[in-house]
């Protein structure tokens, strides 16, 4: 159990166990499927931690030139890199820094392999499919949504690829199930499979939820197993990040006022919802608060409000068993996946500290926020 009074408030808490518990299992999926699952940056990028990731994992995944230097000189490992567009000025460190890269199109493709060609560093390269099928509601997080940026369809394939292009790479999932991915790959063989003697690796992206309670982990390995043995030849290879650091950690947040207004009474805390826990607007979702029930059932009914001037900065309702106090501790769970890496100053609002809980019951305080972080970012 975490023993809050040792931590700074507000506080990302990552409990070293719990992390320890999702490493574990992941590994046990790549070594029963015969795949590789690395890191995605995009969803936990916490560097101090990556000592205990490299126990369980080699590589991880970036799609920026920092998130690419992230990964060979914090985890010690070249990314395997993809974005939607690379630059000019910005491919030479992404070339310096990772052993795959993945081109979103042909134009990228020819305008950036001369330069990986001429460079002679031993990097692979492939090109983003789109199957044109993905099971995600919100559309906001749907990369094969009609009209999507993203990949290139079957119909736009040449029938043969061109020179240096050795894999695949597919993104169309979010906190989706086994099943899902087994009926995305029937769209992905059938749309693709024709090309897949001309490649060496198939990349198939993230959103696999395998650390979630109740995901059918033996599935997703017979359906890796059937994926492998059906084609021997490639390299199968998984990018999921929420699924590293699932219910792994909690938000600490305080009370600092409650205000009631047309019969609502709203406790405004020390966080805010836009500036550290984002997805909770964008998903949207309600996240769970330790000790309390989601809904108005009472007896005492609060809406959670956040300390931006932002008018929509709150999420509610939350029913607790007594009345809320400035300065009592609030712990959202579950709040370590794409919060750290999204997390802005906005009105001048210092991001949380960074922290674990170590497997020894240690307290370990990362990073605290200064004035100076604002300030520099606004230099």
């Amino acid at each position: 159990m975490i023993d809050f009074t040792r931590f700074p408030s507000p506080c990302y808490i990552v409990e070293e166990e719990l992390l320890r518990r999702n490493l574990t299992l992941i590994k046990q999926v790549a070594d029963s499927a015969g795949v590789e699952i690395i890191l995605a940056f995009k969803a936990f990028a916490l560097w101090r931690t990556f000592p205990i990731f490299r126990e369980y994992i080699h590589s991880c995944t970036a799609s920026s030139p920092y998130e690419a230097r992230l990964a060979l000189e914090e985890f010690g490992s070249r990314a395997h890199t993809y974005s939607p567009a690379y630059t000019g000025d910005g491919f030479p460190e992404i070339m310096r820094c990772s052993s795959h890269i993945t081109f979103n199109s042909f134009t990228q493709y020819e305008r950036f392999y001369p330069l990986v060609r001429q460079s002679g560093r031993p990097i692979t390269c492939g090109i983003r499919i789109n199957p044109q099928y993905s099971e995600i509601e919100t559309a906001l997080y749907n990369p094969c949504a009609p009209g999507t940026r993203f990949g290139v369809t079957a119909r736009r394939m040449p029938l043969q690829l061109p020179e240096g292009i050795e894999g695949f790479h597919c993104h169309c999932h979010c906190e989706s199930s086994s099943y899902a991915l087994e009926r995305t790959w029937a769209h992905i063989e059938a749309n693709f499979s024709r090309w897949f003697p001309q490649i060496k690796w198939l990349n198939l992206g993230g959103g696999h939820l395998m650390t979630r309670a109740g995901y059918d982990v033996p599935h997703l390995v017979r359906l890796l197993q059937s994926i492998k043995a059906r084609y021997p030849h490639l390299r199968v290879i998984l990018e999921p990040g929420s699924a590293f650091a699932w219910q792994t950690g909690v938000l600490l947040a305080r009370v600092e006022d409650v205000v009631e207004e047309s019969g609502i009474r709203t406790a405004i805390l020390n966080v805010s919802f836009t500036c550290h826990t984002p997805d909770c607007l964008e998903m949207p979702y309600q996240p769970e608060v330790r000790g309390a029930r989601k809904g108005n059932a009472g007896p005492y009914v609060y809406r959670l409000g956040g300390n931006s001037c932002l008018s929509g900065d709150y999420l509610g309702l939350w029913s607790f068993d007594h009345e809320l106090q400035p300065g009592e501790p609030v712990v959202f769970e579950d709040m370590i996946h794409y919060t750290t890496v999204k997390t802005t100053m906005f009105n001048g609002i210092p991001h949380p500290a960074l922290a674990m809980w170590t497997k020894q019951g240690e307290a370990r305080v990362f990073r605290r926020f200064t004035y100076e972080d604002y300030r520099d970012r606004m230099s």
